[in-house]
């Protein structure tokens, strides 16, 4: 409860997700820089070293998303890996995309993925 008064919408386990607002996902976007919204999700282009790497960091990301059962759209080609992350279940933009957002940045971080222009 503190973190919904504090924070925003909060993700708590057998709570349907809620869609944020457009001045919420504007917050949030401070927290995930790299990211921008647009077509009723967030985007982020990964670039890696090669194919390996690419597909290292698609690995351990989907073991998070499974755990979170919160699961990317992406796309990859050789070093190229771009995502979108939206919530179906509430028809846009939720805390859970942000959540993985998040945990990407971290795994992309420590692969030492750039960002594409």
């Amino acid at each position: 409860w503190l973190k919904f008064v504090l924070f925003g919408p909060a993700v708590f386990p057998g709570m349907p997700p809620v869609r944020l607002s457009a001045e919420q996902v504007a917050g949030a976007l401070r927290r995930t820089p790299l990211w921008r919204a647009g077509d009723n999700g967030i985007h982020r282009t990964f670039l890696f070293r090669d194919f390996s790497q690419a597909w290292g960091f698609m690995s351990r990301v989907a073991l998070h998303a499974e755990k979170a059962d919160h699961h990317p759209e992406w796309f990859n080609v050789y070093n190229r890996v771009e995502v979108k992350l939206n919530t179906h279940d509430c028809g846009g933009i939720s805390e859970k995309d942000f959540a993985l957002a998040e945990k990407m940045d971290v795994v992309g971080e420590e692969l030492g993925a750039q960002q594409a222009e």
